[in-house]
Parts: structure tokens; C-alpha cells; sequence
């Protein structure tokens, strides 16, 4: 049966609005609550039709009140933040991920009605690192854990869920795991970091990139909310590409970096407000991510629209393209080059300065 009351926390982003919108045109469904701190805009109000708008802070015992008296039956959580600048910093950051989640799940914990819980997660919870396997499967955890950020807060996040679960059997609970997101409307991390006309990368490295084109990402949320699946599921477009790849088929400028001198242009960068990436994310920029999507298929019932190929070609509509393809890779050749010639200098000056290893039968004797 098609739920009767369904709140979506975080209508104000375009995901989320663009959700609440969706349920709302389903007639089958009685009412549709969107919340948020902030208002969402002109445009995004006039999408979401019927939904009803609550400015509430999910901070606040108070969301408990609007559960109850609502009569809530199915809670979407998607009000989680993935960049410290969209959040204010990362403490605050913290605290709406994951003290927000905690005041959330307590008040559905005390609301009678609620019998189905669908939280917005992230492939993110399985790291970036140079151990990690071809694909990540949901029984799998990750070879390196996350010691902060997005990242850190999703696993807190994804394990409140669980214990929530224990406490509350009879709730249906769906936790997605999506990928990065990307789309012409969608405003993602990636995209973003994709818009920068010359794209800082790691020397040395050439991450394996799986996409989720946003309308696939919205059926899938749209099945979650209205239908039975209970578990967790990774999201995910079909193939992957590599990094290097979708940078020039976006006709941007690959510079490739030290990660020393990378590091740096990501601080420089979030001080700026250019692209707000941490270093977790920068350790997905250098390792890459990819999930096996066998239980959307066949557990969940859904196939992705979009292959990851073709979730960056319609992306790619909306960039203009800084240069042509064929000058993108000559310029990048020529970085390269210049890159690798840099780097067998340094080696031979190295190998000039290192000392001669000593006379066999006399010990090599260093100051102290």
C-alpha cells in the first residue's frame, strides 16, 4: 500500500525538493511534509505543488511534534550535508549530520505511526584507498576507515540507523548508498569540481569514477519511499570511467599535481570557496570507487537509466567546454611531459648525491 503521510527532511536542496514534488503528483498518497531550516526558492516551491512546508531544524526535539501530530507513517532523510561551507563549517556540519539524525530517529522512535524510515546515504562509507577491491558489495566494509568528514558522519550516521532498526523492529527500514551524483540541474560535489575550467589531480593517479545521473537517483528514491524493500543497496550507474577521461570528454585542462602541492590547492580552494573538497574526498579523487549493483537489479528491481558514460554526456550538455577535446590533450601530453621530465631530473640529481655504498668488510659508520 502507498504510505498516507510522508515527510522528506531537506526539501530546500534540489534532490529533495525534487522528491517531495514527485510523491506529491501521486494522488495515492494523502499528504506530503517537506522540512527544512531554510525556505526553498520561488522556483522550487512552485515545483512542489501540495507539499506542505515546515521550517523546522531536525536539531530540535521539536521535529518530534510535527511527526506526531501529522501522524507521520514514512520518514525520508536526506537533509545530510557533504561540504563544511554549505553547513557553515565543520562543526556545524557535524552536528546536523549527526546530532540531527539522532534527534530525528529519536522522535520516530517515539511516534506510534511511523513504520517506514528511508535514509539518503552514500558509497562514501566505504572509503578510498589503495587496498580497496575491484567493486564494493553492501556486506563489505572499508579497507581504510574514514577518519572525518562526509565520510565519517555517514557511517555514524548509517549505524545510529542500524541500532534504530533493533529498537524498532516493526519499521521497515531502507538505507541507499548512492554514488556521486551528477546531472545538467543537480548541484553535486563532482559536478562542481568538473565546472573548473584547469582540474588539479594527483600525480601519479587515475581514479576509477562510477556516476548516478540525478533522474535515476530520484526513481530510485521515489521506489524506496513508496515500495517494500527493507536492507541496505548500493546505487549506482552501470561502468565506470577514469578520472583522466571524463575530464577531457568535459574539455577541461588536467593538471596534473604532487599530492603535497595538491593538498595545498584543496585548502586554497576551500578557503576560496572555488570547490569545497576535503581530504577524504581527495582520497577519492586518487583511488576512485566503485560499487557492484546487483541487489538494485535484482533485489530492488530497479536499472539505472543512465550508464555512467551516458550520465556524464548529458552533464557535459550544460559545460562549455574550455577548449577543444583535440588541444585538451595535447596540452595535458604536454604537462605530462613536462611533469616527467621534472621528475627524472630529480632522480638523477638524486642518484648523483647519494653516498657510494661503503667498502665490503668495513662498517658504515654514520654521526650520531
Amino acid at each position: 500500500m502507498p504510505p498516507a503521510v510522508v515527510l522528506v527532511t531537506g526539501v530546500s536542496r534540489w534532490l529533495g525538493g525534487a522528491l517531495a514534488a514527485e510523491l506529491a503528483a501521486d494522488p495515492s498518497i494523502g499528504r506530503v511534509i517537506g522540512v527544512d531550516t531554510v525556505p526553498p526558492s520561488q522556483e522550487m516551491l512552485r515545483r512542489l505543488g501540495r507539499t506542505e512546508f515546515v521550517r523546522a531544524d531536525i536539531r530540535n526535539p521539536l521535529i518530534g511534534k510535527v511527526i506526531a501530530a501529522a501522524a507521520v507513517d514514512t520518514v525520508v532523510h536526506m537533509n545530510i550535508s557533504s561540504t563544511p561551507a554549505g553547513s557553515g563549517g565543520r562543526a556545524p556540519m557535524k552536528e546536523l549530520n549527526v546530532i540531527g539524525t539522532m534527534q530525528l530517529l529519536a522522535a520516530c522512535q517515539r511516534a506510534p505511526s511511523v513504520a517506514r524510515f528511508v535514509l539518503k546515504s552514500t558509497s562514501a562509507v566505504y572509503g578510498a584507498s589503495s587496498r580497496d577491491p575491484a567493486v564494493f558489495t553492501e556486506a563489505m566494509q572499508a579497507r581504510r576507515v574514514p577518519s572525518g568528514g562526509f565520510a565519517k558522519d555517514s557511517l555514524d550516521i548509517e549505524s545510529y540507523v542500524r541500532a534504530f532498526s533493533r529498537r524498532r523492529p516493526d519499521v521497515d527500514v531502507a538505507m541507499l548508498r548512492f554514488t556521486n551524483f551528477i546531472g545538467p540541474r543537480i548541484d553535486s560535489l563532482l559536478s562542481g569540481f568538473f565546472r573548473m575550467p584547469v582540474v588539479p589531480t594527483a600525480l601519479g593517479y587515475d581514479a576509477r569514477v562510477q556516476l548516478l545521473h540525478e533522474d535515476d537517483a530520484l526513481a530510485v528514491l521515489t521506489r524506496a519511499t513508496t515500495g517494500s524493500f527493507t536492507g541496505t543497496v548500493n546505487v549506482g550507474g552501470a561502468g565506470t570511467l577514469l578520472l583522466s577521461q571524463a575530464i577531457r570528454r568535459l574539455g577541461r585542462v588536467e593538471v596534473p599535481l604532487p599530492s603535497p602541492a595538491l593538498g595545498s590547492v584543496g585548502r586554497l580552494s576551500r578557503r576560496f570557496g572555488f570547490v569545497d573538497y576535503s581530504p577524504e574526498q581527495m582520497r577519492f579523487l586518487n583511488f576512485g570507487r566503485v560499487v557492484d549493483t546487483t541487489v538494485l537489479r535484482e533485489q530492488f528491481g530497479y536499472t539505472p537509466r543512465y550508464t555512467t558514460e551516458a550520465a556524464l554526456a548529458d552533464y557535459a550538455r550544460t559545460v562549455a567546454p574550455v577548449i577543444s577535446p583535440r588541444l585538451v590533450h595535447s596540452v595535458t601530453s604536454s604537462i605530462r611531459s613536462a611533469l616527467q621530465h621534472a621528475g627524472d631530473t630529480a632522480t638523477a640529481v638524486g642518484d648523483r648525491l647519494r653516498p657510494a655504498p661503503p667498502t665490503p668488510g668495513l662498517r658504515a659508520v654514520r654521526d650520531a
